[in-house]
């Protein structure tokens, strides 16, 4: 027993020593110093911590770092942006030394560049398919409110034309141009848009407002303004048949795929971001001042014969100031907008597990005279977890944003350039506003009446992966996109002069109010294998997808209420008019795959595939199949050029297949009726609306593209070349039909055929890579083509005015000026046809292509020490409508820009505008008509702009609690070289508020 004893008591001695030998150890805290250089040099702002552990050093100017790790054989991991991660085991010692190769780096280096491609992820040197990608480095701290605004002028094939200065608008974007021939002139919606993903979960194209006519262009708000564009980590655009196809019917006008930002694992890390801008409307035309104008008002009556001048001619019989002048422009769109924006984001994490939680709110007023706001608050979370095994993955990201917009009713733009320069005051002595004694319409008064929308969005995504066998991954991407919108119009009384029965009593307000919910889901179940084996890669993926979509839609108007403190509640309003209360759903299924082949990382192929069927197709053509080959060559990898020191990188590629567009609104293959307006006997009756077409069918576009992409001098320069060709067809138009129907035409799918081709060159160089001086250049431009080529019975059809086959889809049908007719005094046109008349469109015959012939952008950063600078400069080479395409008779009571006092007459007979009239007599409004019409609406709007600039300070702070601390200032829109005759070359439409010119100045604290 004794013994017995004895030993157990040895065996817990023994075990109690080591338990403390072993506690000792891991509590054993050790201090590990040294530099982090490349070639001999110190790097700066490097991180370094042990695995597993928070405590973070960063390294400063000298490239010393300090850190302290325990236990045994610690690993420490050190970090940087410019450079791949390394791992370094401290055995022994107290000090270790890293030094940093050129080669490592992964943000120069083509190969390791790593794109999103949707359905699955690709190194840039291995896709064999088009796609651009803007990084969070490119658009961090802008001060715009859609990341898009960021994005313009730094990606080949992407067209990105901002609708105007008003925030939370729209954007037109085209990719390698127009493929549909539908647009919001000819349709409820343009076949264009391109799909949107964010984190995997489709959200829909714009949200049409109902109420926004007169102040958002086109009524188009983006869905990319619910995100804020400093939680993006990038933005991949998909482009040819390889990079779409597997988003089938839904990828021919090009993916926009957002990516927002993600935790990392390591110390907790807390930033706060702040920024304030002042912002000024670009307005560029010039008006005339009051001796001008009231010259060419006198000129106009002597025309006219007039030898008295009438009554309500204001501005120029004495009732109102001949000394007075006032810049309306500036006036009334020149004043200075402010912008706020704050974001605070906290992110973390362990070796398995990180997370990000991002709170944001951006604030901005408008240039008009009155404290209009727009507000954006953004939350964005991300966690994810990695088993230690590594086979279990998952990710949960959450976006939840909530704009409120208010301005006014309508946008003052127009009226800043018509009202003359000597039109009176706008306010009284006493504040109120002023009428002139009934002569004068006042601006301001636009300023009571509200246009404002409430939008709010939740986006949830769940991504989970598991190895469920060597080489075989179980994917499930699933996740949610909720959209509500509301919008308010309220035009009360108070708009209208109150001398006039209008303006006296709130009977003639009126309100209108309406609701737009969207509502889908997506869950997408996948299944991925791999295989490698001497030289041979194949990587297998197939999944299925399935969306269901209900969009819901209200609108109410009422007028005449008791007061207008009543105008929210539509019910308490005297007439009452109930839109129809519409719901419809939009279902989606798809079985979906890829599949890679990779020989010796030399020669790769990749196939992708989709059979796609949708709920907004007719009976007999609901399904369809879309699908595309891939191939590239690295001829870099090739022992024949392997020994060639300045090529480091090389690729042949191509590409064919074919993609679809649904974007055609649901229900339209149905027969669909509208309630009726009109009443009888009580019964309120139903109107038929669309015809029923059980053939409606997919429109397809047919996409081939080869390119190269080179890499020069170990990656110093890197360019790319491609050529491409998008035939689209099977346009779903309107097919013209007997009027005996009913009806004059029925939505149906033609053999009509547009084809897309073009160029796209990039090149990006880093002419300066030292240690203390850095320099990258990037440039990029596209030469669109557009052209239709084919319309069988184009002739006699309501499309014969509007389009020309063998000419692009954006032409516009003009008639030709010839000048002034010295013996008329009136325009003169090419009479076509002979007939002594001017008519369409029998003399409307010149054609003008109004779009883009190229365009693309130059950027060039610069690093010295602690200082960033960054340039970015945006070009467009196009022609476009000017503003003689809405311009009111140069004589009227309406102001003009100085280029109208270049007026022909005997002793001017160059003078490039007909004699100034009134219009009360003669033939010159309809001159004036023609001339709105004519070759001289179209002219050349070209432009280079300084589209950013952005100079950082980071402040050398060593301290444990703040990481580091940067100071920033931001141009946006600084200055545009153009000869374009208008207020901005830079438009969707006309007359609208255009971009604004925009400065701010922001901190960035890290803790």
């Amino acid at each position: 027993m004794k013994k017995n004893f004895c030993s157990q008591g040895h065996i817990q001695l023994a075990f109690g020593f080591t338990l403390l030998v072993s506690c000792t150890a891991i509590g054993q805290v050790r201090e590990i110093s040294g530099t982090v250089t490349e070639n001999n040099l110190p790097v700066k702002g490097v991180s370094v911590f042990q695995q597993g552990s928070d405590a973070v050093a960063l390294t400063g100017a000298s490239g010393k770092y300090v850190v302290s790790v325990s236990g045994e054989n610690p690993v420490l991991i050190f970090r940087h942006p410019d450079y791949g991660e390394r791992r370094e085991s401290v055995e022994e010692g107290n000090v270790l030394n890293v030094s940093l190769v050129l080669d490592d780096k992964r943000a120069t280096s083509v190969g390791e560049v790593v794109l999103n491609a949707g359905y699955y992820k690709v190194k840039d040197r291995e896709r064999t398919g088009s796609i651009a990608k803007v990084s969070a480095r490119d658009i961090a701290n802008q001060p715009v409110g859609n990341v898009l605004s960021a994005a313009q002028g730094r990606m080949a094939g992407v067209s990105i034309t901002q609708g105007g200065g008003i925030p939370g608008g729209g954007f037109d974007i085209q990719i390698r141009g127009r493929n549909s021939l539908r647009t919001t002139a000819n349709s409820e919606i343009d076949g264009n848009h391109p799909l949107y993903v964010i984190d995997g979960v489709p959200v829909g194209g714009d949200m049409k407002s109902e109420f926004s006519t007169l102040v958002i262009p086109l009524r188009s708000i983006n869905p990319l303004n619910s995100i804020n564009p400093n939680d993006i980590e990038s933005i991949e655009i998909l482009k040819d048949a390889d990079a779409t196809a597997i988003y089938g019917s839904r990828g021919a006008n090009g993916v926009i795929l957002v990516t927002t930002k993600s935790g990392k694992s390591g110390k907790t890390e807390l930033s706060l971001n702040t920024s304030y801008g002042l912002s000024r409307a670009m307005i560029g035309l010039k008006m005339m001042d009051t001796g001008q104008y009231l010259g060419m008002r006198a000129q106009a009556y002597a025309n006219d014969g007039f030898t008295a001048y009438p009554v309500n001619a204001y501005d120029i019989n004495g009732k109102w100031s001949r000394d007075r002048y006032t810049n309306w422009p500036e006036k009334l769109i020149g004043n200075v907008a402010a912008s706020s924006s704050v974001q605070l984001s906290l992110k973390g994490g362990s070796e398995t597990t990180s997370f990000l939680l991002s709170l944001g709110r951006n604030e901005q007023t408008t240039v008009f005279a009155k404290d209009f706001t727009y507000i954006s608050h953004t939350v964005s979370g991300n966690i994810s977890h990695r088993s230690k095994d590594k086979k279990l993955q998952l990710t949960l990201s959450n976006q939840f944003s909530l704009q409120k917009s208010n301005v006014l009713n309508e946008d003052s733009t127009q009226k800043s350039l018509l009202l003359a320069p000597n039109a009176p005051e706008l306010y009284k002595p006493d504040g109120s506003l002023n009428w002139e004694n009934n002569t004068f319409t006042n601006p301001l008064a636009v300023y009571n009446s509200t246009y404002t929308n409430e939008s709010l969005q939740f986006l949830s995504n769940l991504n989970v992966q598991f190895e469920l066998l060597p080489h075989t991954l179980v994917k499930l991407n699933g996740g949610i996109n909720y959209k509500a919108f509301e919008e308010w119009s309220l035009r009360p009384n108070t708009i209208y002069n109150p001398a006039f029965v209008t303006g006296q009593s709130s009977f003639y307000s009126s309100a209108s109010k309406s609701n737009n919910n969207r509502f889908s889901y997506i869950v997408e179940p996948q299944l991925e294998w791999n295989f490698k084996r001497t030289g041979h890669e194949l990587t297998a993926l197939l999944g299925s997808s399935i969306q269901v979509e209900q969009n819901t839609r209200e609108s109410m108007r009422g007028s005449g209420f008791e007061s207008n403190a009543f105008l929210h509640n539509i019910g308490a309003a005297q007439t009452k008019t109930i839109s129809d209360q519409v719901t419809t759903e939009y279902r989606y299924a798809a079985l979906f795959g890829r599949l890679n082949y990779q020989y010796k990382n030399r020669y790769i192929l990749n196939l992708t595939g989709r059979r796609d069927g949708s709920s907004r197709f007719g009976e007999n053509r609901k399904l369809a199949s879309f699908g595309a080959v891939g191939v590239a060559w690295l001829f870099s990898h090739e022992s024949f050029l392997s020994s060639r020191s300045w090529l480091s990188f090389g690729k042949l590629r191509g590409s064919y297949g074919i993609t679809g567009s649904d974007n055609i609104g649901d229900y339209q293959y149905l027969d669909n009726y509208l309630v009726s307006e009109y009443i009888y006997n009580s019964v309120t009756g139903l109107v038929p609306s669309r015809l029923y077409n059980p053939d409606y069918s997919w429109e397809k576009t047919r996409k081939l593209e080869t390119a190269l992409e080179m890499g020069l001098f170990k990656d110093r320069v890197n360019l790319s070349a491609s050529w491409y060709r998008n035939i689209s067809s099977n346009q779903l138009i309107g097919y013209q039909l007997p009027s005996m129907t009913g009806f004059t035409s029925v939505l149906s799918n033609m053999d009509a055929v547009v084809e897309n081709k073009g160029w796209e060159l990039e090149i990006s160089a880093r002419p300066l890579s030292g240690q203390s001086v850095k320099w990258t250049s990037g440039f990029n431009i596209s030469f669109p083509k557009n052209k239709l080529l084919s319309f069988p019975g184009l002739e006699g059809s309501p499309y014969e005015n509007k389009l020309v086959i063998g000419m692009p889809v954006s032409v516009v049908r003009l008639f030709e000026l010839e000048g002034v007719d010295p013996q008329t005094g009136l325009y003169r046109f090419k009479d076509f046809n002979g007939d002594g008349k001017i008519t369409a469109p029998e003399d409307n015959k010149v054609t003008e292509n109004i779009g883009v012939r190229y365009f693309g952008g130059w950027s060039n950063t610069l690093q010295y020490r602690e200082w960033d600078l960054s340039v970015l400069f945006q070009f467009v080479k196009q022609r476009n409508l000017n503003y003689n395409s809405s311009m009111p008779l140069p004589g009227g009571m309406f102001n003009q820009p100085v280029e109208v006092l270049d007026v022909w007459s005997p002793d001017h007979p160059s003078g490039y505008y007909m004699p100034y009239s009134t219009g009360t007599v003669g033939d010159q409004n309809t001159a004036q008509d023609n001339f709105r019409n004519s070759t001289a609406s179209v002219s050349d709007a070209s432009f280079i702009r300084l589209k950013n600039i952005q100079l950082t300070y980071t402040l050398p702070i060593q301290s444990r609690v703040v990481k580091n601390v940067k100071i920033y200032f931001q141009g946006q829109n600084l200055l545009t070289w153009t000869k374009y005759f208008g207020m901005d070359p830079e438009f969707t439409a006309g007359g609208f508020l255009p971009p604004l010119r925009t400065y701010s100045f922001g901190t960035q604290i890290n803790f």
